[in-house]
């Protein structure tokens, strides 16, 4: 996958293209690409996905402090080159830019600097200021510059419509699996591991607290996770908590995510950790001492190994 910041080198004879924001990259996503990847076959093309980024409501300080993502733009880069589509165009959203009627900006973009030859829209795609723009629109588009373009049905999940706001529901009221099933793939976070308050080696489970970058990265509901652990290229098993440690920190209010690596005792401070959600264990728990947590932790250790099927 190729992947443009600007259009300027942008050569491609007959270009295949869908327009996006991807968050999540999840099932009904792919839908659309394998879709775009199948007419890019058949017409002799290449694949192009064109996305924007930052997300208009972060440029625009619009409603920022709600604003959740299930991707940053390098989650999705890695996520969208998984896909093998050809091309990927990340158009840097602007003040400016936002501005653009969606007219000016089919002409501009897609006829005079891609050379569009046929585009590929999912089942509710809108766009343009204020997202106004919907597939009737875009075909009158098409007719006036001479592209084709066509709409794909919803994928659906168990009768349900696959959505990136579903994803983010699921995943806020901890269903975690059914978040997982539509995504298509475990949901990950990444972060910087930063020093704690050392309590979880002292009782025997030494974690590393992870700090997420991005203040708009979608957190699961808080509670215990079975996870899978990458780190400097090596994988692990672990269980990870998120919430306000009310045992600990019984006044704290300030959400912490933090994981217990199995069989591992290194100091990581200040490198990165990606943490893959497989299982939702339980709730965060307040315990009445640390005896109680330290047993109660012990009891989790052991359901997820059973997850992992590790002894």
């Amino acid at each position: 996958m190729v992947i443009h910041t600007n259009l300027n080198h942008f050569n491609v004879q007959t270009p295949i293209l869908t327009i996006g924001v991807f968050d999540g990259v999840h099932l009904g996503h792919k839908q659309v690409l394998d879709r775009l990847k199948e007419i890019a076959k058949e017409k002799n093309g290449e694949s192009v996905v064109l996305t924007l980024w930052p997300h208009p409501r972060i440029v625009l300080e619009k409603d920022v402090e709600s604003l959740r993502l299930l991707n940053n733009i390098e989650e999705k880069k890695y996520l969208l080159s998984k896909t093998e589509i050809d091309h990927l165009i990340i158009i840097p959203f602007t003040k400016e830019f936002s501005q653009l009627l969606a007219c000016e900006f089919i002409e501009e973009y897609l006829v005079k600097q891609i050379g569009v030859k046929h585009l590929v829209v999912g089942y509710n795609h809108q766009f343009g200021k204020d997202r106004k723009a919907g597939f009737d629109f875009l075909s009158d588009c098409a007719d006036k510059f001479g592209f084709t373009i066509e709409k794909l049905d919803a994928k659906l999940v168990d009768n349900d419509k696959v959505s990136s706001t579903k994803i983010r529901e699921f995943l806020t009221a901890g269903f975690l699996d059914i978040a997982n099933n539509y995504l298509g793939y475990e949901y990950f976070i990444s972060g910087n591991v930063i020093e704690g308050n050392q309590i979880g080696r002292k009782i025997g489970f030494p974690t590393a607290n992870i700090k997420i970058p991005e203040p708009y990265k979608q957190v699961p509901k808080d509670g215990v996770y079975a996870v899978r652990v990458n780190l400097n290229g090596e994988s692990y098993y672990g269980m990870l908590n998120i919430g306000s440690r009310p045992t600990i920190e019984p006044t704290l209010r300030t959400k912490n995510i933090e994981v217990h690596i199995l069989d591992f005792d290194k100091k990581i401070y200040n490198q990165t950790i990606t943490v893959y959600f497989v299982k939702r264990i339980r709730d965060e728990i307040r315990f009445n001492g640390l005896d109680e947590l330290t047993k109660q932790l012990n009891r989790d250790k052991e359901e997820i190994k059973s997850v992992f099927n590790i002894t």
